[in-house]
């Protein structure tokens, strides 16, 4: 009779196979990335597809462009719309809209999975949801469900004994929890004529880190706020739905314009924890006058818009709101003016190309921390 070699034990390893794809799946992924660049132009992403598709082949006689689009129509990613000169043409939906954050929250954040409400972890001891592993004696005026009960049952034994159980409020005991804070952000998005200068696409970066964002905290932390508001000659609010198509345009750079409208968004909000984000690549070189004309400067940086830069950052710390630049430009004077502008506000400042901008956002977001929920 023959032995059995035994089976041996360990790894395998071979190369990586990426999950397959169906026809659809493959060229959707590619479509919202276009879409994004294209700022909700259907026709023009469109374009763009077909035109890598005849440089590399992505579809085949039996599923074509055609074919896709009819299936984006079929799921209802697309619809039609009737456009202002009179022709009909095709527009994207707002599924489209979520599978776009979602894809730009995969692409900068990872697969970052869904938890509880307000996760941003404070550093005192309080009510809340997120266990220490340390205990108390019971107080008076302890929520009930707060008492340990593994651990009130083995006080009783030892006090009282298992031949006459008794369960005493000595015998109780309390474990402690660390209070969850909730965070009120404005995101201040710079759409200045410079976002696109020199070949360099700086608004797309931009867009796809606010929309990773906004799905993160929709998803993750649903009891915290996200306001976006972009600026150029003036800031306006926009909407999470609004991103996808956000463009730049023949714009000077108001900051101050931007900084005011974040703060008289914060104000509004019950949250104790506040702070600001500003990506931006340029230096600040517009301000509106009190009769309502513009006083403009691109040369250089005006002290006359700097300082009422500087006013602007002390005023919010003042209101305990810290602000993050995060500048996509590396020019030494401009890092001058931000260095300063952080100074006034005692925020935090982080010189970067687009490259790890999503990361850097996310980091500072999550790890923010510092203020403690009252009352």
């Amino acid at each position: 009779m023959k032995k059995e070699k035994p089976q041996r034990k360990g790894f395998i390893f071979k190369e990586y196979e990426s999950p397959s794809q169906s026809p659809f799946e493959v060229l959707f992924d590619i479509f919202k990335e276009l879409i994004t660049h294209t700022s909700g132009d259907f026709d023009e992403a469109i374009n763009w597809l077909k035109q890598l598709d005849q440089e590399y082949q992505l579809t085949t006689s039996e599923y074509t462009i055609d074919d896709f689009i009819e299936d984006l129509k079929k799921k209802g990613f697309i619809r039609e719309e009737i456009r202002p000169d009179g022709n009909k043409g095709n527009a994207i939906t707002a599924k489209t809209e979520r599978a776009i954050r979602q894809s730009a929250l995969e692409q900068i954040f990872g697969n970052i999975k869904k938890s509880g409400s307000g996760n941003h972890k404070s550093k005192g001891i309080g009510l809340g949801d997120e266990h220490t592993g340390d205990f108390r004696n019971y107080q008076f005026g302890d929520s009930l469900d707060k008492v340990n009960m593994t651990e009130s049952l083995r006080n009783a034994q030892i006090n009282h004994g298992i031949g006459d159980f008794n369960l005493t409020e000595d015998d109780l005991v309390v474990e402690e929890t660390t209070h969850k804070s909730q965070m009120s952000t404005v995101l201040m998005i710079d759409i200045s004529h410079s976002m696109i200068l020199y070949g360099e696409d700086r608004i797309t970066p931009a867009k796809k880190v606010a929309m990773a964002l906004a799905e993160l905290i929709t998803t993750r932390y649903p009891k915290d706020t996200l306001d976006i508001l972009v600026f150029g000659n003036d800031a306006w609010s926009i909407k999470i739905k609004d991103l996808p198509y956000l463009n730049v345009g023949p714009y000077h750079t108001n900051t101050v314009a931007g900084l005011q409208l974040a703060m008289d968004l914060l104000r509004r909000k019950r949250n104790t924890n506040k702070q600001i984000f500003m990506i931006t690549d340029g230096k600040p070189s517009c301000l509106k006058l009190p009769d309502g004309t513009y006083y403009k400067d691109s040369n250089g940086l005006n002290p006359h818009i700097t300082n009422k830069c500087y006013d602007m950052a002390q005023q919010a710390r003042r209101l305990h709101i810290p602000i993050t630049t995060f500048m996509i430009a590396q020019d030494q004077y401009l890092m001058q003016f931000v260095e300063k502008f952080t100074q006034a506000n005692q925020g935090k400042a982080f010189y970067t190309g687009l490259k790890g901008l999503g990361e850097m956002i996310f980091e500072d977001y999550e790890t923010n921390r510092k203020k403690r929920i009252k009352g």
